[in-house]
């Protein structure tokens, strides 16, 4: 057993109960929505966030791992506001968020450069976990960083490495953004271990974009979890294929590298209002619990095989 900080504090990883390990609250480009949106509603929003994952935890839900980091609109004292509201574990992460380039306050801070000094992002990531997220008294349990279809851009390279250096002076466990259609799970093995990286502390997100399990099995076989975590998104991968794509890597024998969530939000600004519950109706809270479950074990996963995936895999995670 171990201890995991919450948004609202400490708890045993016994405690987590079933844990979806991908999951966010509000998604909000902060400046945008100071500057531009006259219309947000910050009680409505909370309000909002409180009604669905009250909702999940009546739906057998315990624990939500939320990767909302620098670059996706992180404010915990929102985060805060809500989950003081619900029965529901809220773990929060540090990290920074990018297909691409770092932020311009990163670009000539850093080894090497015009001014050189040690790794600020390391820094400020291991400040959030082992002392808390600003004055918000909440202390990040887990690393976020990513890599997409643009590869290991130099700015992509360095948060990564950043997040490793993280990991080996903290133990804290790590959640990577990947585009599995390119091989950027391997790629992000690789690189996170070269920073000395523990890579059974890794959660290999976005895995559940692909129906590649040749692919997924050399993934597993390195000791990391497998994000099955954007249940609901039809457009990227249907629904059948995600399912079947969990049954035959437990056939496999990788029931222990298998994760679930669906990288759902009670509020996003990337898509214009009313858009995303026309396009994707299936990619909310709910789903997993109504829809995937079922199916799951109708296809012959069994009770224990969920009971690993849902408790026991994002448990170990953490200890």
């Amino acid at each position: 057993m171990s201890t995991v900080q919450t948004v609202t504090g400490p708890i045993d990883s016994a405690d987590l109960g079933r844990t979806l390990v991908h999951e966010h609250i509000i998604i909000v480009g902060e400046e945008f929505r100071e500057n531009y949106a006259d219309d947000w509603d910050e009680e409505a929003k909370v309000a909002d966030a409180v009604r669905d994952l009250t909702e999940l935890k009546a739906l057998g839900i315990d624990t939500i791992m939320d990767p909302t980091v620098l670059g996706l609109g992180r404010y915990i004292p929102r985060i805060q506001r809500i989950a003081e509201q619900i029965d529901l574990n809220v773990i929060a992460a540090t990290g920074l968020y990018t297909y691409n380039e770092i932020p311009f306050q990163f670009h000539y801070s850093g080894p090497g450069l015009l001014f050189d000094v040690p790794e600020p992002l390391t820094e400020m990531f291991v400040r959030d976990l082992t002392e808390g997220i600003a004055d918000t008294g909440v202390r990040a349990a887990f690393l976020k960083c990513a890599i997409e279809e643009q590869g290991l851009t130099p700015g992509v390279e360095r948060v990564m490495r950043a997040v490793g250096q993280a990991h080996a002076q903290t133990g804290a466990p790590i959640t990577v953004h990947t585009n599995p259609h390119t091989g950027s799970g391997l790629v992000a093995q690789r690189v996170l271990a070269e920073e000395g990286v523990d890579l059974t502390k890794v959660v290999i997100g976005h895995s559940g974009d692909t129906t590649d399990v040749d692919y997924l099995s050399k993934v597993a076989e390195a000791g990391s979890l497998l994000g099955m975590d954007r249940f609901g998104l039809d457009v990227l991968l249907p629904f059948e294929d995600r399912v079947n794509t969990i049954v035959e890597l437990v056939r496999r024998g990788f029931v222990e590298n298998v994760v679930i969530a669906h990288d759902a939000s009670c509020f996003i600004d990337w898509f214009p209002p009313g858009a995303k519950e026309a396009v994707v109706p299936r990619w909310n809270f709910r789903h997993i619990s109504e829809d995937v479950i079922p199916a799951l074990l109708e296809r012959g996963v069994t009770e224990d095989d969920l009971q690993t995936i849902l408790v026991d895999n994002p448990r170990r995670h953490f200890e």
